[in-house]
């Protein structure tokens, strides 16, 4: 067996690196861990439980389809325990990055002796623009590669620390975290101040994405769902989100639009986006975690930039 081992951010990159030149076998962490309820002991049975009650409830994932993907391939991480090099390649983006964390916190346990190396892209030339590692060329993936980082045990130790604090049901702890650049981590920081952006505002009991969702309807006016969409990519590349993701929160917000061809708020959709009144009473649901904290039982500040526990 081989002495390597590749953990991907999911099926349509590990299909690209199956195509370069590298040794070792190729696992492919099937999971979005940015949504819905995580439990800090990654891999347990009550973890798995409770990632599959809500992609079951939320995105109608079959019993089947997710032993298939996502367990087997878990199990496949599980088996592969002669790997002395464990290289992870995930994005920028926080989607990627609580995988990555994730992850991590699960080799600190179960693979104490491993050495362990990360491929993360985002900023890559001058420009404000940010790269996952699907927008570059095998030339670079692989000069990626070559500059790999070396994570240290502190490394490890302190992203498994800020999946435990994700997890936790109060992001206070989360949000006073400041010792980011300690450690080799150079996307973290702003992943996590994305995820912290994700509990409703004081304002108008929106989050800053659904604010922004209703912004770009008023402001490019697009056609139709599909210009929309691609203009939701665009302003939230953060995120790192999906089409089914922002489908999702398209549902939530879908009595603020009065049209989709083309899109067109309602008058309370516009007065909302105002701040002249909140919808926090119409979207308040007991049942929405964001890590290990129910999202309408905290409210974000954006005067102070600081979350308040209801």
């Amino acid at each position: 067996m081989s002495s390597l081992l590749h953990i991907t951010n999911g099926d349509y990159f590990t299909e690209k690196l199956r195509s370069l030149p590298l040794k070792g076998d190729i696992i492919t962490w099937r999971e979005m861990l940015c949504e819905g309820k995580t439990l800090t002991s990654v891999g347990s049975e009550s973890f798995w439980k409770a990632r599959f009650e809500f992609l079951n409830k939320n995105y109608k994932v079959s019993k089947s389809w997710f032993i298939e993907k996502t367990l087997k391939e878990y199990r496949s991480l599980c088996n592969h325990k002669q790997q002395d090099e464990i290289v992870l390649w995930f994005d920028y983006d926080l989607f990627c990055q609580v995988n990555m964390i994730a992850v991590l916190s699960w080799l600190k346990t179960h693979r104490k002796y491993a050495h362990i190396s990360l491929v993360c892209t985002g900023k890559e030339d001058e420009s404000e623009k940010m790269y996952g590692l699907h927008d570059l060329n095998d030339e670079q993936l692989l000069s990626h590669y070559e500059d790999k980082i070396d994570l240290t045990q502190d490394d490890i130790e302190y992203a498994d620390y800020v999946w435990q604090l994700y997890c936790s049901d109060n992001p206070i702890r989360l949000e006073n975290l400041s010792d980011y650049s300690d450690f080799q981590f150079d996307y973290l920081s702003g992943a996590i101040q994305a995820h912290l952006h994700r509990f409703p505002t004081i304002k108008n009991g929106l989050n800053e994405m659904e604010n922004h969702i209703l912004w770009l309807a008023v402001e490019q006016k697009p056609a139709n769902r599909q210009q929309f969409m691609s203009e939701i990519h665009k302003k939230e590349a953060i995120l790192g989100f999906g089409d089914i993701q922002y489908e999702r929160a398209l549902g939530r917000l879908k009595p603020l639009f009065s049209s989709f061809r083309p899109v067109r708020l309602t008058k309370k959709g516009e007065e909302i986006l105002e701040n002249k009144t909140s919808y926090y009473s119409c979207l308040r649901d007991n049942d929405v975690y964001l890590g290990g904290a129910l999202k309408y039982n905290f409210l974000y500040n954006t005067e102070s930039s600081r979350i308040l526990k209801l």
